[in-house]
Order: structure tokens, then sequence, then C-alpha cells
């Protein structure tokens, strides 16, 4: 025993020494990661994923500068000294270009950040710089800033030809000409992002002609600016402020020839794919096209975040169609595929005065080259981070781009590895429900996409499966509706033999007034105005009846908002909570039951209170009456019934405004335009109620921390 001891003790102070060597360097690693990787569905939902993107470099921190000839310049410093650097080009070669604002220069380094040379152009001296262009022969683009220009250098730094402020009767006296950045296209076409101009980006011709304004953003229009519209005089228009669209901050071109631009100012489409005419290509194309009417970009990772919107600074395109764009409020980097969907989005607490490896103070610019890495230019810390794409990264961006290109069965067992790395990756259920569909299973298809929440998706392969199971049963629905047409004939012609002559030998009638109120609401459908003026002299409706139809109209809504169909209701996928619901419906409708009655007793009305609270909950009859079948209705249909589905739930909506005008007549004795008139009042009051209330809810929350305040300096102290 003592012997095998002392064999197996070797070996056991061996594995230790592995474990005690390994560790360190799996927490170091560990340790170069200073952010974390998110995605977020289409319903927001926040999931943490792997990293995308690891730190890989530091570029242009202390890179040293050769002299070649120390007598000519010897005061010249030995290291590279970037300051305020604004912008970042990668050519071909993967050759970097920098913008370096504050030395009036551009920098050129070699694809592994060394020093090559700098450009100052010295028979026209650059004047603070803010972007770089290079194209694919090598000739170099300048926004000169500082000189309002913008200059074309040939490859070895020459000045071929400078471009000043462009003469056109299209480009307003008022236009101020500030180039910060542009994109060159095959044509040699220019394409100029100029500080503050909302007008687009300023296209010129290869001699440096004005062409037009190109893909300017809309300007938000609003119910109120609607409404200024009808109300406002011409005079009034003019002594408003003028609204105007966001300025594009910077822009960037891909291989086919696709502009792609960002915007700080607006809240929604702050990127756009735009194509040779200025049409955005993204608009409609996202997974979640359904669900997201007016698209936002520009991430966020903590919730408190939201109340600031992102501000994108650039812009930045792969190969593979893959769009990355830096965000200088919060340094979060996004990246979207093709089509605009959100593949991850990272980012790190800002650490004051440091160069520590993936961590980005002030992202000025990125940009990327051939071997996937993404340059961050930081115009702080006067750097570029290097993030090189990690295994998880590289295997969702190949497995991607085959999903973009149709190749969906060449990709699935790409996002099945994906999935397995990470259950929850929504990009991953997508692509693998896309190739379900491609192979004809449309249940898996359909199981995929409601995971995903992809109501486009899903509606297709419901329809698909739907489609199947009627052809599978058409015979035996054919037989089953022949069969009850015979039995209907038979039973006709029987009953009419054995109908007696003098009618049934005697009737069973339930006399009840409970009952006879409940099917008064039958009687109302018919006759509304009729039905509520009995309501109101004929005592044909009480209390019981009231709150049955009024709790019976309550749980139809509530099975309306968490039955309907994912297709037409998306917000079942998350959960719905059923109790806020409810007590706003319930509270909007006593606040109108309260309301119409103070309004009407103002003006003449004949209706008491107790006639307002039971003609209200009789109007709402055709939620029941119809809210429910609709809603069973729409576990069947796709998103090609949609006009059908939106129809039944408007026919509603529109029947109960007639009950509501109807009852007003039949209880108060009104006219159809004294109706309106007192509903358009009513609900007025309504909002006056609820302000109100928010008002009293506010105040009382300040006395108790008022009180509590109090309590905790004199009892506590």
């Amino acid at each position: 025993m003592k012997n095998r001891t002392l064999r197996i003790l070797p070996f056991m102070l061996v594995i230790s020494f592995a474990i005690g060597f390994t560790l360190p360097g799996l927490q170091a690693l560990a340790s170069q990661l200073p952010y974390e990787t998110f995605y977020k569905d289409g319903f927001g939902q926040l999931v943490k994923t792997q990293a995308a993107y690891i730190p890989g470099r530091i570029i242009g921190y202390n890179e040293d500068i050769p002299v070649q000839d120390e007598n000519a310049d010897s005061g010249r410093p030995a290291k590279l000294q970037l300051n305020q650097p604004k912008d970042i080009f990668v050519d071909k070669q993967d050759h970097i270009y920098i913008a370096d604002t504050g030395n009036n220069r551009i920098v050129h380094l070699d694809d592994e950040g060394a020093y090559i040379r700098e450009i100052t152009v010295s028979e026209s001296p650059l004047k603070r710089p803010s972007g770089v262009f290079v194209d694919k022969n090598g000739v170099i683009y300048v926004a000169d800033t500082g000189n309002n220009r913008i200059v074309r250098l040939d490859a070895d730094g020459k000045l071929l030809k400078s471009f000043g402020r462009p003469e056109s009767a299209y480009i307003p006296e008022s236009f101020k000409y500030d180039p910060i950045n542009l994109v060159v296209d095959k044509r040699g076409f220019l394409y100029v992002t100029t500080l503050g101009a909302y007008q687009g980006l300023v296209q010129l011709d290869p001699e440096g002609n004005f062409v037009s304004f190109f893909g300017p953003n809309q300007v938000a229009f609003s119910l109120f600016d609607a409404f200024k519209r009808f109300v406002y005089t011409r005079e009034m228009y003019q002594r408003e402020l003028k609204k105007l669209p966001g300025a594009i901050a910077n822009a960037t071109i891909d291989d086919n020839g696709f502009i792609y631009t960002v915007t700080k100012e607006i809240q929604t489409g702050q990127i756009k794919k735009l194509n040779i005419v200025g049409l955005d290509q993204l608009e409609g194309k996202s997974d979640f096209a359904e669900l997201q009417t007016d698209r936002s970009y520009g991430e966020y990772i903590h919730y408190w975040q939201r109340d600031v919107s992102p501000q994108l600074s650039d812009i930045t395109v792969d190969a593979a169609g893959n769009i990355t764009v830096v965000d200088t409020v919060w340094n979060i980097i996004s990246q979207y595929d093709t089509n605009g969907n959100l593949l991850f989005f990272w980012g790190g607490d800002v650490i004051t005065a440091t160069s520590k490896t993936g961590v980005v103070k002030t992202p000025a610019a990125i940009a990327g080259n051939s071997k996937g890495e993404l340059l961050v230019l930081d115009s702080t810390n006067n750097l570029i981070q290097a993030l090189r794409p990690s295994e998880f990264g590289e295997l969702v961006h190949k497995a991607n781009a085959l999903t973009q290109e149709g190749r969906y069965e060449e990709s699935e067992p790409l996002w099945n590895e994906v999935r397995r790395l990470n259950a929850q990756y929504s990009p991953a259920l997508i692509g693998l429900a896309k190739a379900a569909y491609k192979k004809e299973d449309y249940k898996r298809a359909e199981e995929l996409f409601y995971q995903a929440g992809v109501v486009g998706g899903y509606s297709e392969s419901f329809w698909q499966n739907r489609l199947i199971w009627f052809q599978k049963r058409f015979g035996l629905l054919m037989n089953i509706a022949i069969g009850f047409g015979i039995l209907y004939l038979i039973w006709a012609r029987v009953s009419r033999r054995l109908r007696p002559k003098k009618g049934w030998g005697f009737r069973f009638r339930l006399k009840s007034s409970l009952v006879e109120r409940l099917k008064h609401v039958f009687y109302l459908m018919k006759h509304p105005i009729d039905g509520f003026y009995a309501i109101r002299y004929e005592g044909k409706a009480g209390f019981a009846s009231s709150l049955i139809l009024l709790a019976l109209a309550v749980a139809a809504f509530g099975y309306m908002q968490s039955g309907t169909s994912f297709m037409f209701n998306p917000a079942i996928h998350v959960g719905v909570d059923l109790l806020p619901l409810t007590v706003q419906f319930v509270g909007i409708w006593l606040g109108w039951v309260i309301s119409n009655y103070l309004i009407s007793s103002l003006l003449r009305g004949e209706g008491r209170f107790r006639d307002v609270f039971f003609s209200s909950s009789y109007a709402l009859f055709p939620i029941i009456l119809i809210g429910i079948p609709v809603t069973l209705l729409s576990n069947t249909l796709t998103l090609n019934e949609l006009a059908i589905f939106n129809f039944l739930k408007l026919t509603i909506f529109v029947w109960i405004a007639l009950l509501t005008i109807w009852m007003v007549q039949g209880i108060h004795n009104y006219t159809f335009i004294e109706a309106l008139f007192i509903i358009l009042l009513s609900l007025l009051t309504l909002v006056i109620i609820i302000i109100l209330i928010f008002i009293f809810i506010s105040l009382s929350i300040e006395l108790v921390n008022f009180i509590y305040s109090l309590y905790q300096e004199v009892f506590i102290r």
C-alpha cells in the first residue's frame, strides 16, 4: 500500500502543477474581455451571448517612426503621436490611413500597423483634415475641413485637384460647406458629408461639379403637425421654428456600390442603405418587419440608457454586407447583417486615461480589413483598437452569409452548432427555421419561427401546414357536410309531418326578471335607440344584469388580449399581463360613466346615474358577440387574411361607438348632433379626471416621503 501511494504521488504532483500553471493563463485570457456581448430579439429582450469579437492589438500608440536623415531633422520625434484623429480608412491591401486632425496630416500605416509615411500636401498644406478615402487605384481623397475643400492626391501624395464649395443654383446661399467625410463610387463620383447639412450628401461628378443632394433624411410628420397645418394661418406658420431633418453624420460604400449613411439626431432609421438613386434598401427587409414599423438602430445595454438616444458617429461594411456602427454616447459597437437584422452589440465601461486593450473611450471612427478585424479609432487615447472575430463570431458570420445567399440547407449544420453553443440566440433559430421551410418541414419551421418571434415566417409556415391539413381531410370534410345536409332535409320533412296542427301540447318558459333583462341586450342590438329608451323609462335593465354583461365584456377583452394568434398579437410571445390591462379597461369605462353623467346633468340630460351605468354596460356587448369569435378565428388565419381580421376588429369599435351615440340619445333625450357634442365633452372630462388622479397620486407619494423623512429626522436620529 505504501509503495502504491509513492507511485501515485508523482503523478498527482504533475497534475497539480499543470492546473496551477494553466489556471492563471485562463484567468488572464478572461480578463482580456473588458466588455460583454449581447443580442436583442424583435421584442427587445436582452440575451447575453459569447463574445463575437475579442481584443487583438493596439495600433498607432508609440509607433516607431523611421528617421532617414538624422542631421536633416534632428528634432523630429521618434514616436508616432496622433492628435485628435477623426477618421480611419483601410484600402484593399489592408493599409491603414488615419486623418490625424490635430497634426494636419494623413498617416499611412501598413497592414500590421507599422508606420510608412505621413501626407501633409506641402504644395497646399492640409488644415484639420477630418476624412480620408482611397480608391482601388490608390488615389487619395481628403476632406480638408479647415480649408473647406476636398483634395485629390495621387498614390504618392501629390496634389492632383482641389474641390472647393460647388457652385450651383440648387445650393442655397445659407448652405455652409464644411466637408468632414467622403466616399467615392466606381465612376469617380464623390459623396461628401458636410457638417450639419440636413439636405443630404453633396454629390459631385469627377470634376467637382455639383450633381445633387443625395439620400437626405425625411422630416417626421406627427399628428400635431397635421393639426397645425389645418388650423394655422400663413403668418403663424412663418413664426414657427422650421422643422428640419437630421443631418447625416458619416457614410461608407461597399463593393456593390451601395452607400450607407448614419444619422445622429433622429430616433428611427439612423442607418440607411442607399442604391444609386438614393432609395433605402433596408426598409421592410428585417426578419421582424411586421413588429418594427419604424426601425431603430444603435443599441443600449442598461435599461436606464433608453432615456438618451444613441449617437451613431461612423459606419463600416464588410465583404459579406455586415454593417457595424459605433455609438459615441454609450461607447457601444453594434453589428447588423446585410438586411439590418441585429447580430451582436458590445461595449465596456469607460476607464479614464486608459489604453487597455479592447476599451475605447471615445470611438471616432471604425473600419474593417480583409482579415475580418474591426479597427476602432479612439480620438481621446489617440490610438486604434483592433478587434478580431472570435470562433463564435466567425461561425455566426459564415452561417448567416449562407442564409443571406439563400443556401439554407448548407447553413443548417453551422446554425445547429451555434444553437448548441447558445440555445437562446435568435438568428440561429431563424436560420434553422428557414432551412426547415426549404426542406418542406413546415411543422418544425413553424415552431422555430415562433420561438424566434418572426411573425412573417410563422405565418407562411402555418399557411403551408393549414393547406396540407385541409388537403388530407378534404374528402372527410365534404362527406360530413353532405351528411349534415341530408340529415337537415330529412329532419325538415319529418318535423313538418309530426308537428301538431294546433301547436305543441305545452311550452316551457323560464320566467325570470334577470333572464328577461339579459335577453333585452339582443333587442337593443336590433333597435338601439328604442332599447336604450326602454332601459331609461321601462326598467329593462338592472344592476345584476349590467354587472354580468360588464364582467363578460371584461373577460372577453382579456381573452382577446391573451388568446389572439401570435401573428396578430406578437406580445403573447413574451406573455401578456392581464391585470394592468383589466384595470385600465374598467377604469376608463367607469370614468366614462361618471364624466357622461356629470356633463349630461349640467346640460339638461334626462338620464340618471344608474341609467348611464346600465346602458354603458349593455353597449359593451359587441366585445362579447364579436370579440370571442374573432379571437378563435385568429388562430386559423394567416397574415394573408389580415384584412379580414382587422375588419372584424374594426367592426367591434365602430359598433360600440354607434351604440354609445344612440345610448346618449336614448337615455338623455338628445338629438344626434347634441349627442356627439355631449360625448366630446364627456371624453374631455374623462381626460381631466385622469390627469387629476395622476396629480393626486404624485402628491400623495410626495407627502408620504415627506412624512417618512420627518420620522427619520425626529425618531431615528
